[in-house]
């Protein structure tokens, strides 16, 4: 299985577990285990995975940071857990900043199971940072995180990539907390910053403080509120583009296509829909066109059976997205609702630019 299997799957599995992980020991077995297996690691390799990794750190002896990931005999990533329903704190950081300085060990992660925090030295040399270059919640995964995650799993780790990667990351993650912050409750700064730029040359009051303050707050959410607006308008544009143009008619939902016993049912349409939004940032969605078979749906560009974008395989109880690489062998992803689809969005548009290119 691949990175994407393996991780859907641990995905999936997550809510009918945490709630009997009590202990670290079992956060471990069920949920980092399966993590660092994602990554292509064998957790039964002491030449990989080292459990209870020990170094001794000045005049501490016999201290032990719980899996030590190794790569050609040296160290490469330190884990520290904590159990699934702890909280990752500061004074949980104190073994991994410790085993940082005397390991050769340039990436450390803090992680409950569900929530993992990855680390490095961007700021000081062989000194890790107080602040995560990447965060991942499990419960609530975002596709541009994952996809920073599977930059790690063994066979396309590259120190050198992740590490120039690594900053930007951080200080975006960074920004976008302030962002979020100001949004919410915009402080005395950030309003004058405003008041300014509106009202140049006037001075900044506490009258129009109290005024400005709500201001700044409304209209950076309408400002979101429109970009999210344009977004939908032109996906909206788009299908009406579809229905005009193209010369491949959708059957009717439910209803049996030329060929005897293949159904389109409303869902796999649903899905080709979402494949088409998707595909519209790279190609028109003109092109994007599906074939319907006994056991899947097959979404092609231009038409072409040498060209599949994915396969909707929606015809038995788990629902599995089949994406496609350079060789155009397929991965199935399992998926709970067409929806998810949105989830794995970088590889449909990464087998886009294969074909474009």
């Amino acid at each position: 299985m691949s990175f994407d299997e393996k991780i859907a799957a641990l995905i999936q599995r997550l809510p009918k577990l945490t709630d009997h992980l009590q202990t670290e020991e079992a956060t471990k077995n069920a949920l980092v285990m399966p993590f660092i297996a994602s990554l292509g690691y064998d957790v039964f390799n002491p030449k990989e995975v080292v459990p209870e990794f020990t170094a001794d750190v000045g005049t501490k002896k016999g201290e032990k940071v719980d899996y030590a990931i190794m790569r050609d005999g040296e160290t490469s990533i330190l884990i520290e857990c904590k159990k699934a329903t702890g909280d990752l704190s500061q004074e949980n950081m104190s073994q991994l900043y410790r085993y940082f300085t005397v390991t050769k060990a340039r990436i450390a992660i803090l992680t409950n199971g569900i929530q993992y925090r990855f680390y490095s030295d961007l700021e000081e040399t062989n000194k890790m940072d107080e602040k995560p270059f990447l965060e991942l919640d499990l419960a609530n995964p975002k596709p541009n995180a994952l996809a920073e995650v599977k930059k790690m799993a063994k066979e396309d780790f590259d120190l050198d990539r992740m590490l120039s990667t690594a900053s930007e990351l951080k200080y975006t993650s960074e920004i976008k907390k302030v962002l979020l912050a100001q949004s919410e409750s915009p402080d005395e700064e950030f309003v004058r910053f405003f008041f300014q730029r509106v009202m140049p040359g006037s001075r900044f009051t506490a009258t129009h403080k109290e005024q400005f303050i709500p201001l700044v707050s409304k209209a950076f959410h309408q400002f979101l509120s429109d970009k999210i607006s344009d977004r939908l308008r032109s996906a909206l544009e788009n299908e009406k583009e579809i229905t005009e143009t193209s010369s491949v008619a959708a059957p009717e939902s439910g209803q049996e296509s030329s060929r005897d016993g293949i159904v389109t049912t409303e869902e796999e349409l649903e899905g080709w829909n979402i494949v088409r939004a998707i595909c519209a940032k790279a190609v028109p969605p003109s092109r994007v066109i599906h074939r319907d078979t006994k056991s899947y749906m097959g979404i092609l560009l231009d038409d072409n059976n040498r060209k599949p974008i994915c396969r909707l395989r929606f015809n038995s109880k788990q629902k599995h997205l089949g994406v496609f690489d350079e060789k155009k062998e397929e991965t199935r992803i399992p998926i709970e609702s067409v929806v998810d689809i949105y989830q794995h969005a970088d590889k449909i548009l990464e087998v886009l630019a294969i074909y474009e290119n």
